[in-house]
């Protein structure tokens, strides 16, 4: 798995390099330099009001966990896959991991979030996610077809957007089942592991069934939530319109639709590239031809998407590491206080 995560990372930089010698780097400089601080600033502040909505989003399945704590942790998600040679599985680790009480983008408030309630509130939010990506995914294709009905891209995106009602379908049904499954066959899995390790790994997969049957057994929470994810991907297809805009480039809210949410269902096939590279370049520049969109404009805004992704993420990503390192440290000191304690009334 590291060797394929390093070969398709390489091809997509390999790719990424050909599309912008192709379309001519002077050309692709040129239309990327054209946006202007005070444009990529207005930009910038765009995604992070979209951030904002996906916070709102995950809050609106698990109104019990402090809205703060799920907007750091999801903003730390989507760095990870954004920013770090990572797949959109390995983002999901890494925003388990930011979810858990002390792991966040602020000092530790409220209850404390266990391994199982983290990766609970990670699947469901990543399935609500993909409900509303469906939803838009399907409006692109309707914007798409308003706009040129003999579009190559309709059908293979129809195709895909089925499959991925198909396999939402399934997850749903997996988080909802799951559980009754591990319990029936775990003990062929887990018969040659340690008993205490057996009894840990079932007792883990029973507390998170459990919460996954609460989180699923609340329709008007995953409604909502999806709903607001919705509303994020047209948000996304905004700041693509905004881009498009002050790079000059004449391309309608429909049309913003259509190229970001086909270009969305295009990157969710090709999930195993570390942060879509060469998937996302390709796209918005077939998408952009479509719309008659330069292909050095297109590439503009796929690098311009990948700046904006970068300055968020970058900064997230170092203040979870800090996060990170005061509490380990705080651990052992609170393990070094108890120690000598221990010892003062053992000497007593």
């Amino acid at each position: 798995m590291k060797k394929l995560t390093v070969f398709l990372t390489f091809l997509g930089l390999v790719v990424i390099t050909a599309a912008m010698a192709w379309s001519g780097f002077d050309s692709v400089l040129h239309a990327v330099l054209r946006i202007g601080m005070g444009g990529f600033v207005a930009v910038v502040c765009c995604q992070l009001v979209v951030n904002g909505v996906l916070g709102l989003a995950w809050h609106a399945a698990f109104p019990e966990i402090g809205y703060v704590k799920l907007l750091g942790a999801r903003m730390v998600r989507d760095a990870a896959a954004t920013c770090l040679p990572f797949s959109q599985i390995g983002g999901m680790v890494v925003g388990i991991r930011a979810t858990c009480s002390g792991h966040g983008l602020h000092p530790t408030r409220g209850r404390q979030i266990e391994l199982p309630e983290a990766t609970c509130a990670n699947l469901v939010d990543i399935t609500t996610e993909v409900m509303g990506q469906v939803g838009f995914v399907l409006l692109a294709v309707a914007c798409l077809v308003a706009h040129q009905r003999s579009s190559p891209f309709v059908l293979p995106v129809v195709v895909g957007a089925v499959f991925l009602i198909v396999g939402i379908v399934g997850f749903i049904w997996t988080q909802r089942h799951g559980g009754n499954i591990f319990r029936r066959f775990g003990g062929v899995i887990t018969r040659n592991i340690a008993s205490q390790w057996h009894d840990n790994l079932q007792a883990g997969a029973d507390h998170l069934q459990e919460r996954l049957e609460a989180a699923w057994n609340r329709p008007w929470h995953i409604a909502r939530s999806a709903l607001y994810h919705l509303v994020g991907w047209l948000g996304s297809a905004g700041i693509l319109w905004l881009t498009a805009r002050f790079l000059g480039a004449n391309l309608t809210f429909a049309d913003a639709v259509a190229v970001e949410g086909v270009t969305c269902a295009i990157m969710s096939m090709g999930f195993l590239v570390p942060g879509s590279l060469g998937v996302q370049e390709g796209a918005y520049m077939a998408l952009g031809h479509a719309f008659g969109i330069e292909p050095s404009v297109a590439l503009g805004l796929s690098l311009l998407r990948r700046g904006r992704e970068l300055i968020i993420g970058i900064p997230v990503l170092l203040a979870w590491q800090v996060m990170e390192m005061r509490s380990l440290r705080s651990g052992e000191r609170a393990a070094e206080t108890a120690s000598s304690t221990m010892e003062d009334k053992g000497i007593g």
